[in-house]
């Protein structure tokens, strides 16, 4: 059933401030907390047509008003609808961003490496800090409940939990508004124990599923995605004397084939960067952790795609490699993609 504006607005901030408080939501909170700007005797009319219309219920004599079945449907409903016009829009745009994002990563992988003569390599953004966009809860039978997660790097993860009893469609409704309504927008470290222990106490008898949920919400957001790491360059190193060994050769050929050694580095200085000052950072020799690159010095940077979202730029050569240039480029770089990345977003 279709409800005009107002009484939209009026059902949407009952059903928020219930949620909020568990106590029953009288006109006068509610005239505090719409943007309706409207008397608590107009308000009052609204509601008294919506538990006509079947949306609220009255639970005592002068009491207020708290969500009915019917209210919590259409208040989810409604939001679902939103959230997956959101999603969908998304999942386009990032789609189209990513595809060009990657096409001039590895522009810059190529360039960087005719530059100077060495090996260059540059990592995808990484998604740093994120928060929590949507949980949506779907009964799949009688004991097992699907949660799908999106995170606002725009990573959608699935999980499948079992329930210890039958849980109820109409509570899996209320389950959804619950956790969207305390979780939506959070960090997986700003969801404390305090948060979590009110959202145990108003999921009446199913604090189970919420405890389930939030350790599927914490894997989802701690997983890493593979580091997805361009190189160019690499044969460049070969034309050096003290690495064209036969084989060091081999051991640094093979290096940027299989690239383990490559994340782990990558990993490591994108830790180092927590400060988010984007620095130069230079391993020289055994420095580094890669040990197939003893003879080698790897210079690397940090860029940023938008905040949170970062990557790794570095170039690999000789130890007696022209640092000033190498700098240089990189920060040339840097320059050049925080430009691009700004121009487009």
């Amino acid at each position: 059933m279709d409800l005009d504006e107002r009484k939209t607005k009026i059902l949407n901030a009952i059903i928020q401030t219930y949620l909020d408080t568990g106590e029953p939501v009288g006109s006068r909170t509610i005239s505090k907390f719409t943007d309706l700007n409207l008397s608590s005797a107009t308000i009052r009319n609204e509601m008294a047509d919506l538990e006509e219309m079947g949306f609220i219920l009255q639970p005592h004599t002068s009491a207020g008003r708290i969500p009915s079945d019917k209210g919590y449907r259409f208040y989810v409903d409604n939001m679902m609808k939103d959230k997956i016009a959101q999603v969908d829009e998304m999942k386009e745009l990032m789609i189209e961003k990513a595809d060009k994002v990657d096409q001039l990563l590895k522009q810059v992988a190529k360039l960087l490496a005719v530059n100077t003569n060495y090996a260059s390599l540059i990592t995808t953004p990484q998604y740093k800090r994120n928060k929590l966009r949507f949980i949506q809860l779907s009964k799949v039978d009688e004991q097992q409940i699907l949660v799908v997660i999106m995170i606002d790097s725009s990573i959608i993860k699935n999980r499948l939990i079992n329930t210890e009893e039958p849980v109820e469609q109409e509570d899996v409704v209320k389950l959804n508004i619950l956790l969207n309504t305390f979780l939506q927008g959070l960090s997986l470290q700003e969801i404390n124990m305090e948060m979590i222990q009110k959202l145990k106490v108003q999921a009446q008898g199913h604090s189970k599923v919420i405890s389930d949920v939030i350790d599927a919400i914490a894997q989802a957001i701690q997983e890493e995605d593979d580091v997805e790491i361009y190189t160019s360059g690499a044969t460049n190193l070969l034309s050096y004397p003290e690495l064209g060994d036969r084989e060091k050769a081999k051991e640094l050929m093979s290096t940027f084939e299989e690239k383990q050694a490559l994340v782990d580095l990558i990993e490591e200085n994108l830790e180092s960067d927590d400060q988010g000052d984007h620095r130069i950072q230079v391993y020289i020799g055994s420095e580094s952790q890669v040990k197939t690159m003893k003879d080698c010095s790897i210079v690397t940077a940090t860029y940023e795609l938008e905040e949170g979202v970062q990557g790794t730029i570095g170039i690999v050569g000789p130890k007696r490699m022209d640092y000033q240039k190498v700098v240089g480029n990189l920060q040339t770089m840097m320059n050049q993609l925080d430009t691009i990345f700004k121009k487009n977003k």
